[in-house]
């Protein structure tokens, strides 16, 4: 996965906000306040909030990649 990857879990919309594998951070979260995660995305849901992922989950659906920069 890698940042602005849109996904689904369930019913909630979320979106990767950084993947510590690929070294991509959103802007507003800096490497220096997560990298102690030591790896695996986060995704920012809509309504579950921030969830940590080492491995995603079989029911977390991939819906859009996010634009080539």
């Amino acid at each position: 996965m890698r940042v602005g990857d849109q996904v689904m879990l369930g019913d909630d919309a979320g979106e990767v906000v950084f993947s510590i594998d690929a070294d991509e951070y959103a802007e507003e979260y800096l490497r220096s306040q997560w990298e102690y995660l030591q790896k695996g995305v986060m995704i920012n849901f809509k309504k579950y909030g921030l969830i940590h992922y080492e491995q995603a989950e079989d029911d977390l659906q991939l819906v859009a990649r996010a634009a080539a920069s």
